[in-house]
């Protein structure tokens, strides 16, 4: 299993919400988690398509993360 990685700041957001049991600062932990699953999916894209088999799966993967992070496709080569 693979460790991840949080910023300080929503880490402690974390602490406040299950040991100190404060409400209040739920919002901010759906996003900063929202925030880092996409950071990761993009990522398990973009190393999809640079260790992809054969050049069909490479491709198929990078416009998936082209998709992913936005990029209009008139801007793709």
């Amino acid at each position: 299993m693979k460790n991840i990685q949080i910023s300080e700041e929503l880490f402690f957001a974390l602490v406040k919400y299950h040991l100190l049991e404060m409400d209040d600062v739920l919002p901010e932990i759906k996003k900063g988690l929202q925030e880092k699953f996409e950071a990761m999916v993009k990522r398990e894209l973009y190393t999809k398509y640079k260790t992809a088999p054969t050049e069909e799966e490479r491709e198929k993967a990078r416009q998936e993360y082209l998709e992913k992070v936005g990029m209009h496709r008139s801007f793709r080569w």
